[in-house]
């Protein structure tokens, strides 16, 4: 059993650490912890009881190391952990705005890494995440990762090139999703539904619309006309939505991410 160490534990950190826990895919002894607030990992470390420790233990012991960081902050931990890691250690970026050249500039040379983008559904198992392996990684070295992604979600091998992509529509949809489902329980609150039970309808709707579009596969404009009778509800409410331009607001601000993420790399 590899240990796996994650430096940084906020929350895309310690979702994928409670996920890996909770799938059992290491014991504690074998994953290993450091946070600029070491404080806040204790009921993490008493749930779990797994090790926490600093940056430089965490780099010494990690087969497998998750740099869980901040983009800004990749050079100073970088520099903190260079001469500690093992010698073949695979490093695991999860920062947007950080690619593999730039992991092994600061490294000082090539090491076997892959540039991943997450996200924080991995908290109840269910993260799609996309892997851009480095050329270091070898074939049982990609299995390994692939089977730590697994463990919270599903993965998918994608170029790098693709990650402003997947950081728009992955990555970072959770937040849309989550603003989304707030609005429609706001509106059943108005309509005078219990906010407790209008979370609750708004979400389980989210789910199963999910669910059946991933399991019949079939076009998601198809599966919205299924709903919408002539001359009914659904229809009206689709009316409106695209009146107040829904569809151009969420590909906007889903253009405005993919911008922001590409300012960050180019920096």
């Amino acid at each position: 059993m590899k240990t796996i160490g994650f430096i940084g534990c906020g929350n895309m950190g310690k979702a994928m650490v409670e996920g890996i826990m909770k799938a059992q895919l290491v014991d504690g002894d074998h994953m290993i912890v450091s946070n600029q607030h070491p404080e806040k990992l204790e009921t993490l470390s008493r749930t779990y009881d797994l090790y926490i420790s600093d940056n430089e233990t965490v780099a010494c012991n990690a087969d497998i190391l998750f740099l869980a960081v901040k983009p800004h902050m990749y050079g100073k931990i970088i520099e903190e952990i260079r001469e500690h890691v093992k010698p073949n250690a695979i490093m695991v970026n999860i920062a947007a705005g950080v690619t593999l050249a730039d992991l092994y500039a600061m490294f000082h040379r090539k090491v076997k890494a892959v540039k991943a983008m997450p996200n924080t559904p991995a908290f109840v198992g269910e993260a799609m995440s996309a892997l851009a392996f480095g050329e270091m990684m070898s074939k049982d070295d990609k299995e390994d990762i692939i089977d730590i992604f697994e463990s919270f979600g599903q993965c998918a091998e994608v170029q790098e090139s693709m990650m402003e992509a997947v950081t728009v529509v992955s990555g970072s949809s959770p937040a849309y999703m989550f603003m989304i489902l707030e609005a429609m329980a706001d509106e059943a609150v108005l309509e005078g539904m219990p906010r407790k039970d209008a979370y609750k309808f708004a979400a389980q709707a989210m789910l199963g619309s999910a669910k059946m579009l991933l399991e019949t596969g079939k076009h998601p404009g198809e599966l919205k006309d299924m709903v919408c009778s002539p001359g009914g509800t659904t229809i009206e409410a689709v009316m409106k939505m695209e009146e107040k331009g829904l569809r151009s607001a969420i590909m906007e601000g889903m253009r405005a991410c993919a911008d922001k993420s590409r300012k960050m790399t180019k920096k």
